[in-house]
């Protein structure tokens, strides 16, 4: 019989090969796949940099793979970091307080089999699309944040 603790990692580590294996539409509307010739903990680091770089703020993270750690067990590298920044929050709230739900934009960084890794984020307009309250200025934010993640994943996937 296989131990509990394994189990949850067997577990894990299949969702996390079956999810990679999915098409980028069927996951999620707008969302973006970008391989990347860098290591798990190299991405994570130049992603870090490169929400700096775009003057935007690390809000959160939050990765599976190193709590497991914490408890001996090892799955592939996966870290979620929230992404934003306030005076963008500030125009969401002004057009819609229910995508305030979406807030902040996530990226998640995956370590592939490989040892490479791969940057996922949903882009801002398709994760405000459902509010329509939100109208032309929620839209227009979308727009602007599009552009603003698009460069940063770009710049955290460039290799030098």
């Amino acid at each position: 019989m296989m131990r509990p603790t394994a189990a949850l990692a067997d577990l894990l580590t299949a969702a996390l090969v079956a999810a990679a294996a999915l098409p980028a539409a069927a996951q999620r509307p707008g969302l973006r796949v970008l391989e990347s010739a860098h290591s798990y903990s190299t991405l994570v680091d130049r992603l870090t940099q490169a929400v700096k770089d775009h003057e935007m703020y690390l809000v959160n993270r939050a990765s599976a793979s190193a709590g497991a750690a914490n408890r001996d067990i090892q799955i592939p590298g996966n870290m979620v970091v929230g992404v934003f920044r306030n005076d963008y929050a500030l125009r969401m709230l002004e057009a819609s307080v229910a995508a305030g739900y979406e807030a902040p934009i996530r990226f998640y960084v995956t370590e592939s089999p490989d040892g490479t890794a791969t940057l996922r984020y949903q882009r801002p307009s398709a994760a405000f699309a459902p509010y329509d309250d939100g109208g032309a200025a929620l839209d227009q934010l979308g727009r602007e944040l599009d552009a603003v993640f698009r460069s940063i994943a770009e710049q955290a996937v460039q290799v030098e």
